[in-house]
């Protein structure tokens, strides 16, 4: 701001308003324009408007030979000079106009503060009388920012654009790297691969490869059918029952046992369950006697429930929980069966995995040529198993082996060769064992009459009548 100054009287731009109190000159504005008062007339406003209109003249032509060219066309009003504050009550717009009194009033309000815009103006506008100066100052502007553009490159903070295109390179590089290292990755499997490469298996001598006929067919599984078994076969040692579990039992007995089982068959064979499902159930019901006591009240009810859990496991579409609280005489709730299940199921830790001994059977009759004979007939030795308490002390693959080997010998299909020795995985001297408890059980009167029934249908061949017509025949131990 520039230093302040005595105050003037207020210009009135508006010659045209009527109210205007006074249009003398007074001798303060008289002595500022260099007039003398006297020797003036006493109406004559136009003649010191002219006057101060020379004044400014001059003064504007002084200013332009210090090269100020901002305020050469303006050349009425003189810097730092109010005009004459003569004004006469009414004149009009043709005699005067606006425009040249607006420029006035606007030129002489703050000269100061104009000169010092005029300065910006003559650095800005670098075509104007002072190019040197302005051409001078966009260099030093433009090395100032190079300058700061280069700190901030060397400081980290690049530029947007270059930013981004750094940062897209360098995730193609690390995508090109990653790439490279998988495909390393992928090589070097691949030799450890060919280098570890198993061995042809190679069968015994007089075995035949069975296995290699069913490739073609995915339902088979012939590529990990061996794999497969020797699982199960390490699986049977884990879920065999104690075969003494009945010492520590005080209600019940082998022969309560039996009753039980024999009832279960007869329940399996009216809802047309799976041979699976029944093997299963009577697993459950060992295993589980084998862990907890039982009063002998409560023994149906453990059978009952082992069949449907059973039931559930093995069968596509089980029955519903009121199918085997009726087939019990509504002896028991279904909350007592659904409670019962939940209990076993925590006893048996809910480990289920059971390598039934029907699967067993099927690997043994492959290598008999699906006789469907011989196989039925060792379904129905196999299922007495289930009934006498003591084949519990031999595996499931041991029983089915049995079963199949009684079988091939009741029908006459010949000696038990290597190939069938190989897929049972027991010898003749091996099934010897088991083969004497069967022939004790049949040599036996009928005491299972559910089972004897069953098998003495149609459906089964009538395997319990070929199975006494053996009784004279077979080799004694």
């Amino acid at each position: 701001m520039p230093p302040g100054r005595p105050a003037r009287a207020r210009v009135v731009s508006n010659e045209n308003d009527e109210n205007v109190s006074s249009t003398r000159m007074t001798r303060a504005k008289a002595a500022a324009l260099d007039v003398d008062v006297m020797s003036q007339p006493a109406k004559q406003p136009l003649q010191a408007k002219k006057a101060a209109t020379n004044a400014n003249t001059g003064a504007t032509r002084k200013r332009a030979a210090l090269g100020d060219v901002s305020n050469v066309g303006k050349g009425e009003v003189a810097e730092g000079k109010k005009p004459a504050a003569g004004k006469v009550g009414l004149v009009s717009k043709a005699a005067q106009p606006a425009g040249v009194q607006k420029s006035n009033a606007r030129t002489t309000t703050r000269t100061a503060l104009a000169a010092k815009e005029t300065k910006k103006t003559e650095v800005k506008r670098t075509g104007s009388g002072s190019g040197a100066i302005g051409a001078a100052y966009s260099k030093r502007k433009a090395a100032v920012a190079t300058t700061v553009k280069q700190d901030s490159t060397e400081e980290g903070e690049p530029v947007r654009k270059k930013a981004h295109t750094a940062e897209k390179a360098e995730k193609k590089q690390e995508a090109i790297e990653a790439k490279q290292k998988l495909e390393e990755a992928a090589a070097k499997a691949e030799e450890e691969f060919l280098a570890a490469a198993p061995v042809p298996f190679v069968y015994p001598e007089g075995v035949k490869d069975l296995d290699s006929e069913d490739l073609d067919d995915p339902v088979m599984a012939a590529e990990y059918a061996t794999d497969i078994f020797e699982y199960m076969r390490d699986l049977e040692v884990k879920s065999q029952p104690n075969p003494q579990y009945m010492h520590h039992q005080d209600d019940l007995e082998w022969k309560t046992r039996g009753i039980l089982i024999d009832w279960l068959i007869e329940v399996h064979t009216r809802f047309h369950l799976l041979p699976e499902t029944l093997f299963l159930a009577i697993n459950i019901i060992d295993r589980f006697l084998s862990e907890k006591v039982v009063q002998l009240d409560r023994l149906q009810l453990v059978g009952i429930t082992a069949m449907f859990i059973a039931s559930k496991y093995e069968e596509v579409l089980s029955p519903h929980v009121s199918n085997f609280e009726h087939i019990a005489d509504n002896g028991f709730t279904t909350a007592e069966i659904l409670s019962a299940e939940r209990f076993i199921l925590t006893t048996l830790n809910y480990d289920l995995s059971y390598p039934n001994p029907m699967n067993f059977l099927r690997r043994i009759s492959k290598a008999d040529n699906y006789d469907i004979q011989s196989r039925t007939i060792g379904k129905y030795l196999m299922e007495i198993s289930l009934l006498d308490h003591r084949f519990m002390a031999y595996r499931p693959s041991h029983v089915a082996a049995a079963a199949m080997y009684m079988a091939r010998l009741v029908l006459d299909r010949g000696e038990w060769d290597a190939t069938i020795t190989y897929y049972s995985g027991y010898s003749e001297e091996e099934i010897e064992p088991v083969f004497e408890l069967m022939v004790d059980y049949l040599v036996r009167p009928i005491i299972h009459e559910a089972f004897y029934k069953k098998y003495a249908n149609k459906k089964f061949m009538k395997g319990m009548s070929s199975s006494v017509l053996l009784h004279p025949g077979l080799p004694c131990f």
